[in-house]
């Protein structure tokens, strides 16, 4: 089985306003093979990028890998090895008896790790991981050309 390096981050510029733009940024890395993926989207969130770009990376996979996943996101992290299996068992409703936010992002990314081993890694932002780093500029990047609507409201 192979193994790949993903790092991944979101942005968000306005975050929590009404009219905002944000973007993810991916390294994936595999021996000396090595892609960088972007996107932007309009009314959108910094944690929906943030989960955007682990899907992005994981789904450009064709074949079952073992992945070593790198983000700044402790909401993606606690999300991905803590909560997740409780609010599957609670039928997508959080410990506050909530509907859980984001659930269609939660899906997709419960589905595509299905496909792989997935191992998740907390990097701390903003400090001088060169890959981290890369992440957030192209996340930025994105975020500041964004044209493509969010569709998850």
């Amino acid at each position: 089985m192979k193994t790949v390096k993903i790092y991944s981050d979101g942005s968000c510029l306005g975050n929590g306003k009404s009219a905002n733009a944000g973007g993810y940024g991916v390294v994936m890395l595999y021996g000396k093979h090595k892609l960088e993926l972007s996107e932007g989207y309009l009314n959108t969130t910094n944690n929906r990028m943030e989960m955007l770009g682990a899907i992005a990376g994981l789904e450009m996979l064709k074949v079952p890998c073992k992945v070593e996943l790198y983000t700044d996101s402790q909401y993606v992290i606690k999300g991905m090895n803590e909560w997740i299996k409780g609010w599957k068992a609670k039928g997508w409703m959080n410990s506050q008896r909530q509907p859980v936010k984001n659930r269609q992002y939660w899906e997709r990314l419960d589905s595509v790790c299905q496909r792989h081993q997935v191992n998740w890694h907390w990097v701390k932002g903003h400090s001088g991981h060169p890959e981290n780093e890369r992440c957030d500029l192209l996340a930025k990047t994105a975020a500041e050309t964004a044209t493509i609507p969010d569709s998850s409201d």
